[in-house]
This record gives structure tokens, sequence and C-alpha cells, in this order.
């Protein structure tokens, strides 16, 4: 994408977390000055989230119309609406690095968001939200499962949740699932391995938090599709959150915990040959650029990185390696199908749609508008409805495919967005088509459900 003044592809410098600055509240008003300076004289990301119109708007109402007449505590309203989708930064800002301007909004926003949680100015009911391991492991126990999910649907629950933890009483939430994905998992079909040109052979799969103990489905659902294809797989040995939901509040000392326990076991995964699949967006998205980029000389981080795959870019390049099924006995009909956030910023293309659309008698509507949901953001009372109201141009896209026909199923590569897009179909009265994850629907469409 050509940039105004930048004609190079964007490079990502590392996350200084640990330097001497990192926290200095000072230094980082500063920052943020110089960065909203240039964000202000430019405004080509009014569209993207809350942030940058709270930011325009806090210097349309200032004195000097300018940023130097805003009230440097009003720029945590700017970080507080900031949820690190990351597009600013790869699809819409000119000043990027290698520009001189060297400008990383979702960064220095992270940073503030570091300052303030260390400050201790980030509520129970957030950091609760984002401890997925804790309100996880639930999951799988006969009865208390079933009674968790009942009380979660009740208005007494709902009322109690919104009043002590800041969850809206009307937002989607997760059930949790009577088995989890690594209890008991399948083993492979396929024992040879066959790598090609451009993939390995077997696959490791990270189950991430919310395939283990909400969707186990779309893990299995993912095996199906593995087994068919005669890719022998194995459940990584164990594992903990990817750190995602942490490093959204700024705790970046649970982000180094959770990846001081995930790094050395993916790692043996990678030094033995395998790729390694996280069927959640988010999570791929954390060992490929944030990890990385927090410990940008760790080898062992290096070699996650370079190993970690989107089921649907591993598939693609199967394809190319001319080791991938290409019959699909059943047809989907109209599929309206959404790129989540960060899946189009890991830069590997529109791999999801491109295999969805070698399935005939299917018809895909590709939306890449965000949802609006954004991990725990569209879950809090404090942002719901402002995350329908980001999603409602979304959902009316994804309603009406094209000569006016309707979906037959509404997907997405982000379980979260899809559910909140499935909410927002409903809120908005645009009917009710079924909401199927890409990888149930690939394994719909070879017959294997």
């Amino acid at each position: 994408m050509a940039r105004e003044g930048n004609l190079q592809a964007p490079t990502r410098h590392p996350i200084d977390w640990k330097g001497p600055d990192y926290y200095n509240e000072e230094a980082a008003l500063h920052e943020m000055e110089r960065i909203f300076d240039i964000c202000h004289t430019c405004r080509r990301c009014v569209s993207l989230c809350g942030s940058f119109p709270t930011l325009f708007d806090l210097v349309d109402e200032s004195k000097t119309q300018e940023v130097d007449g805003v009230d440097k505590k009003d720029y945590w309203k700017v970080v507080d609406q900031c949820y690190l989708c990351d597009l600013c930064y790869m699809t819409k800002c000119p000043y990027v690095p290698p520009h001189e301007f060297n400008l990383d909004f979702p960064h220095t926003m992270l940073r503030a968001k570091a300052i303030k949680f260390k400050k201790g100015e980030v509520g129970l009911g957030e950091k609760l939200l984002a401890s997925t391991d804790v309100h996880g492991q639930f999951a799988g126990i006969p009865i208390v499962v079933q009674m968790v999910n009942a009380v979660n649907k009740t208005a007494l629950a709902r009322d109690l949740m919104e009043s002590t933890l800041g969850v809206d009483k009307n937002a989607w939430l997760p059930a949790l699932a009577t088995k989890k994905f690594r209890s008991g998992t399948p083993q492979a079909k396929a024992t040879v391995v066959t790598d090609g040109a451009n993939t390995p052979g077997k696959v490791a799969i990270f189950a991430t938090c919310y395939i283990n103990y909400n969707e186990p489905g779309i893990g299995l659902d993912l095996l199906k599709i593995l087994d068919h294809n005669a890719v022998p797989y194995v459940i990584v040995e164990k594992e903990k959150c990817c750190g995602m939901p942490k490093l959204e509040l700024g705790d970046l000392a649970s982000v180094n915990t959770a990846k001081e326990a995930n790094i050395p076991v993916l790692a043996k995964y990678a030094k033995e040959g395998f790729a390694i699949l996280a069927a959640v967006p988010s999570c791929a998205l954390m060992f490929k650029q944030e990890i990385p980029l927090m410990y940008p000389d760790e080898a062992d981080v290096q070699l996650v990185k370079d190993a970690m795959w989107d089921p649907f870019e591993y598939l693609m390049q199967r394809k190319r390696d001319g080791l991938l099924k290409t019959e699909f006995p059943v047809p989907l009909g109209n599929v309206s199908y959404q790129i989540p956030c960060h899946g189009r910023v890991q830069n590997i293309g529109k791999k999801t749609e491109e295999m969805l659309k070698m399935i005939p008698g299917t018809t895909i509507n590709t939306n890449e508008r965000c949802s609006g949901h954004a991990g725990t953001f569209g879950v809090k009372k404090a942002h719901h409805q402002q995350a329908m109201k980001i999603g409602k141009p979304l959902f009316k896209a994804m309603a009406n495919m094209k000569d006016g026909a309707k979906p037959d199923f509404i997907s997405s590569d982000c379980p979260l967005g899809g559910h909140h897009i499935a909410q927002g179909f409903e809120v908005n009265g645009l009917g009710a088509p079924e909401l199927q994850h890409p990888l149930s629907l690939v394994a719909k469409a070879y017959g294997l459900k």
C-alpha cells in the first residue's frame, strides 16, 4: 500500500518494556502529545475506533483547537478507547516506521495502559475478565458446568455481574464447554509426514483458551480437516493463555508469566519441525508479533514466531504444495464472512476467503470492517453499546449479499467476534442466519459433519 512520503513496508520497533523510562508517566505523556499532534493534522483514522474521534473532539473543543490546548489528564480518555486492534498501524497510517515521524499509535497506547495498570487503576472486574485460565477451569466439570451456564443466563446473575464486574447485562457471553478440547482429544489418523516446499507435514495444535474451554467443536473440526488431508497432528503438551487479554490491560508482568510457560513448550515443537496452529487470530498474532517484539533477542521466541500459522494460512500453503484435497461435495450456499482485525494485521492475505471460494455452490460475501467486539472491550458496561455501534456498518454489510440475497451462514475467524456479529444481526432485526466458524464450514463442505 502506497503511503504519503513513505513507500516502504511498515516495520515494527521492539517494545522497550524493560527500559528505564517505559513507565515514566511524564515521558509517556510527552510522547503521546507528539503522536496526537501528528494524528490531529492527518485524521485519516477517524472512522477506525473510538480513540481517534475522542482525540479529535478534545482538540476541537479546546481553547487553542490544537493538541497543546488539551488537558493531559484527558489523554487517558483516548487510551481507554484503544483495544489494540492494530489496524491504524497496518492499514491506515502513512507515518509509521521507517518514516521519520516514527509513529506507532497502538504501542504508544500499550505503554500508557501499562502505566495505568502499574498505578493500580485497573479494576478487579477487568482483571478477572482477562483471566481466561481462571474462569475456564470450571469447564468440563459435570454438574458445575450446567449450573454455571444456567446461572449466567439469569437476569439476577447478569445484573450482579454488571454491578460488580462491569460486564454489560445485554452483552453475549460464552458458555463453558461440557468437555474441554484438551480432554480426550482424538489421535491423528495419519502417521506419515509429508513435507511440502512451503509447509511442514506435521502440526502441533495450540488450543487457545476459547477453543479449550468454550467451543471445542471448532478445534475438533480443525482436526477433522487435518485428518482428511492426511496431516498428522499432536496437541501441544501443555499451555497457558497466550497473554493477549493481559496485554490489552497493560498487565505486562502477566504477559511475561504466560510467555515463560508457553515459549519453552512451543519452541520444542518448532525445533522438531512442526507447524504450530492456533485457531484464534489474536492468539496467533500474540506469538507472531507482540511476544517477539517484547523479547526480540530471545532465539526460542523467534523460533516460535516462525513456526506459528493461522490454520487457513497453513491449509492454503498446503494447496500450493499440491497436498490439499479440493473436492467439496457439500455446497454451502450464501456465506457472509468477516475478516477479523487480528487476522488482517498478520499480513497473510485473505486465506480463509480463498479456501471458502474453492467450494462449489458457495457464494462468499467478504467484509473487512471491525466487528467492534475487540476482546473484552465489547462485553464491558462502559463500552458494549459503543461496540455495537462500531459494528453496525459491518452487520448491515453482512446482511446483504449481492443481488439482494440473504446469507445462509455468517462467519468470522474470531469466534468471539462471530457471536458479537450474530448479536448485532438480532439487535438490528437483520434476520437470523446460522453462525458457523470458517473451519466448521470447511469441515461441512468436505462432508465431515
